[in-house]
This record gives structure tokens, sequence and C-alpha cells, in this order.
């Protein structure tokens, strides 16, 4: 495994980076998620509307006479001032499992055994899309491959990819194994660009960990899914529009074009909004962030894993402590056993994983 770049921030500090990056970000974009109302054009409009752009901190409060701007439930809990540790979300529960899988199994962990954790750890009412299929595939004793086949029209969504970053903070500059075990985790619940999501995610995350550019990470994660897949080619046309010059709003509005039709949480359409803010956001937290946020579509996921390698690629203590302190070191999840957890000792706890 490839130690982290000397020059900068150690690995328990970039693995802790990562962790508070996905809960930040996954905060963040937790308030507007729901792409087919979401709208990139509607999102700036309410920050707008809030005299909150450029956006640089949690979404502000909905503005007094705000009646068109439909939040999500949740989101008492996740505007500024009023965040008193992370709210729970799936973004967050999957790290924590997949934590807690490699606890259990360690790497050579099988997709049975995945599903085997499911049952015993995480509620069937908290699981969505391809992640529910699978569970009641599981409950009815079907067995992967099928558990992903079976009854399940949300093959290519994202849920794999959200459950992707354990993989890459244990594998840190080893973006192949980080995929390895990304993969043997997606095939549970999702087959084709769902699978290269997931092995994408884990690998750009291993990258950061020695990458000294977004753009690096993001082309060393390429190099561990097949160059054809449609995945695979919305990334490279995001960076080659980026590398042209386009602007972030014309970048998207030229992908957005390209993959229409696909769903606001099909893996595809969500991959470009989430390569766009990290090639825009340029190695910066807030901005990288912010702009993955504002891009629409799954807004919390995306959030989530930009927030990740964001956080990976600065380190913890280089994140501002606005995005960090509400988080007051705690974490809400439903999988049993870990809600509260401290999130300095989620981080450790991966560190040492991160050494076997």
């Amino acid at each position: 495994m490839t130690s982290t770049n000397p020059a900068g921030p150690g690995l328990a500090d970039r693995v802790l980076g990562g962790w508070l990056g996905r809960i930040a970000g996954n905060m963040l974009g937790k308030p507007v998620e729901r792409g087919d109302y979401w709208t990139r054009e509607r999102i700036d409009r309410y920050l707008r509307s809030a005299d909150a752009l450029p956006l640089t901190d949690y979404l502000p409060e909905p503005p007094l006479g705000g009646e068109e701007f439909v939040l999500r439930p949740e989101w008492r809990r996740c505007v500024r001032g009023r965040i008193r540790g992370s709210c729970r979300d799936d973004d967050v529960d999957y790290a924590i499992l997949g934590l807690h899988l490699l606890e259990t199994h360690g790497s050579a962990f099988s997709t049975e055994q995945v599903g085997d954790l499911w049952l015993l750890r995480l509620p069937y009412s908290q699981t969505f899309t391809a992640e529910r299929a699978a569970y009641r595939n599981l409950a009815v004793g079907l067995r992967p491959p099928l558990t992903a086949t079976y009854d399940n029209p949300y093959q290519e969504y994202i849920g794999a990819l959200i459950r992707a970053d354990v993989f890459g903070w244990t594998s840190p500059g080893d973006p192949r194994r980080a995929a390895s075990l990304a993969r043997r985790d997606a095939v549970l619940s999702h087959t084709g660009n769902g699978v290269y999501g997931a092995m994408w995610a884990a690998a750009l995350i291993a990258a950061a960990f020695t990458a000294a550019t977004p753009r690096q990470a993001v082309d060393t994660a390429l190099t561990v899914i097949p160059a054809s897949c449609r995945l695979a080619r919305t990334v490279r046309r995001v960076a080659s529009l980026h590398e042209a010059g386009l602007g972030w709003a014309d970048t998207l509005d030229t992908v957005g074009e390209e993959t229409a039709g696909l769903g606001w949480i099909h893996v595809v359409p969500n991959v470009a909004v989430l390569t766009a803010g990290l090639l825009y956001g340029e190695g910066d937290f807030t901005t990288t962030i912010a702009l993955t946020v504002r891009g629409g579509l799954d807004t919390d996921s995306n959030g989530a894993t930009a927030g990740s390698v964001a956080g990976v690629l600065c380190g913890a203590a280089a994140i501002p402590a606005r995005w960090t302190e509400p988080l007051q070191d705690r974490v809400s999840s439903a999988v049993f056993g870990f809600d509260g957890a401290r999130i300095s000792e989620l981080a450790a706890r991966t560190v040492e994983m991160a050494a076997q």
C-alpha cells in the first residue's frame, strides 16, 4: 500500500478529513435532495433569495415569504445555525456499515457477508431503490448476484457509489485495491455502471491520498473501470470541457443534455455533477462542495462524496471550522450500535483498518 505524500497532511488527518468532509457535504445537500424539483436553477434562486451566493456555509433557512421553496422535512436540523451534530442519512450509514464490515470480516469479505451484515445491522425502512430491492431479495433467500438483478430496476442508480468511501479510506494510494473491495460490495445490489460508479469513487478517494490535484485523482480513478463504459466516457467529457476552458454552468448544461432521460438518481449524470464540482473546485474544500451541491440531482450524495475527496486532499486541519464545529464530533445513524458515535473515533478505527 502506497504511503501518503510526506509533505502533505498525515494519514490520520486525511482520513478524518474524509469522514468530516463526507458528513459536512451530505448535510449541505440534504435540505435540497430531490433532483426533479431542486434543479440547479431553483437551488441558485433559493440562495439568491436568502442572499447566500456565493455559497460558503451550510444552507440558510428559508427566507420569509419563500413558500415557493419546499425543503426536505429534515431541513431544520441541517441549515446553518441549527446544526447540533449530524443528521441521520444513508450516505453516512453505509460508510459506518462498511467500516464495521472490514472490522468484522477483514478485506477478504465476501458479497454474501455484506448482505448478512445488512440484515443484521440495517433497518429495511432506511434502505432505498437498489438497496431496498437487494434487501428484499436477501430476506426471501436469494443470493448474489441474483440479489442485484431480480425485480430491481435501479441497478445503475447511485447507491453503490455512496457505499464506496471506506474502501478508499482504507486503501490510501492504492486505487486498484479500493476498486476491488468496492466491486465486491457493489454487486450485491448493482450491475453495469452502478458497479463502475462504486469502483471509480473508491479509487478516486484512494488516489486523493497521493494526488497533487483533483484532476490527477480523477484521471487515476478512470484506470480501474472499462474505458468504453458510459460512466467513464461521461467523466472524460466533463474533464475535456473543463480543460477547454468552458465555465462550470456551461459544462453542466452540455453534459446534462447528453445524459437527459436517465433520471436524477442514475449514477451517470450524478458522476458528471460530482466530477465538475471536483475539477472546478480546484482543491478548495468549500468551493468543491458548494459547486457540487449547486449542481443539483442527488445533492446530498454528491455533496458527501465531493466532501470526502476534498477532505482527503486537504486533510481535516484545513477544513474551515464552520463546516466541522457544528457537527460536534457526533453522528446520528440507523446502523444498530452506532448511533451517537464520535466521528473522531470512527476515523481512528478506519486508520487502523488502513494499516492492515
